[in-house]
């Protein structure tokens, strides 16, 4: 049995801005009665054109009423820009926490707050309430891919039982756990690439080993896949203070281009990731002397 936290019983038994709003700017419907769970979210906004006024009508547990009704004091006073930026684990911290098998509460106010202000940004659109994008993979709770994605991306989940309780899908008959599995290794695969393309932030001043670790990582992942891909390599032979000694490897070896990958490939590279200081320079006889070849 879970504990109820104090913001759960209060916003459960004593719900804040339970209704709808008549005419209101922006509607979001999430959920169905036949999936045990739904949420109706309705804003209006003010003169100034921050959201004045929000309303829930919810049909759910306990924790699901605790979330609509807190997120309507949540959003008073923003503006839209403001409410988009509103997580559903920011939800789920002002109710004082949730258990991760209740997370899907939080997660439907989140969506409803999304939905109704798409909403208002497609009036005299084909929007229609309820209408849900992308396509529907948990047939039994009618989770579309769109939202597992959603979740995964913004809740880091690696495994189709915390997807489960983000957003129940595969909670049915588990058909749709194979794809909800595929869905998970896109996104994170998604997320790993674009971590590893993102400049990292450097120390202030790195030590020789530091900097010589960096110039390897560096080369590894932003420079040789691209050589490599055209039937090249290189090599890192020396670092001579703020000089860093390379050898060109297979086409690229014999490339009457080397010089350009060299400055504006390699060294620019070199230069964003370790430090601007850095130059590059091709190996030749007297490059290496009185030094000794380092591989790496």
């Amino acid at each position: 049995m879970w504990d109820y936290t104090d913001n759960v019983m209060e916003h459960f038994f004593h719900p804040k801005n339970v209704g709808r709003i008549d005419d209101p700017d922006g509607i979001g419907e999430v959920g169905s009665l036949a999936c045990g769970d739904a949420l109706i979210f309705t804003f209006k906004l003010g003169h100034d054109g921050r959201i004045s006024e929000a309303m829930f009508k919810t049909f759910g547990c306990a924790r699901a009423i605790a979330s609509s009704s807190v997120l309507t004091e949540m959003v008073k006073g923003l503006t839209l820009e403001e409410a988009e930026k509103i997580t559903n684990q920011q939800i789920a911290e002002r109710l004082g926490g949730l258990p991760e098998q209740k997370m899907h509460c939080s997660v439907m106010g989140h969506e409803a707050l999304m939905a109704a202000i798409a909403n208002y940004r497609d009036k005299g659109k084909a929007s229609v309430p309820g209408v849900k994008k992308g396509r529907v993979v948990c047939t039994c709770f009618g989770v579309t891919d769109d939202e597992i994605r959603r979740v995964v991306h913004d809740n880091d989940l690696t495994t189709v039982e915390q997807v489960t309780n983000y957003c129940k899908a595969g909670g049915g008959c588990g058909g749709c756990k194979p794809q909800i599995e595929t869905i998970i290794s896109q996104v994170q695969g998604e997320k790993a690439q674009k971590l590893r393309a993102s400049p990292q932030p450097r120390p202030k001043k790195l030590t020789n080993i530091q900097k010589i670790a960096l110039i390897q990582d560096t080369m590894q992942e932003q420079i040789r896949p691209a050589m490599r891909a055209h039937g090249g390599d290189i090599e890192l032979l020396d670092v001579v203070g703020s000089r860093v000694i390379v050898a060109f490897r297979g086409m690229c070896a014999s490339c009457k281009l080397s010089e350009y990958t060299m400055k504006e490939v390699v060294e620019a590279k070199l230069r964003e990731y370790v430090s601007p200081d850095l130059t590059v320079e091709e190996e030749t006889d007297s490059t290496l002397q009185p030094h000794q070849h380092r591989k790496v």
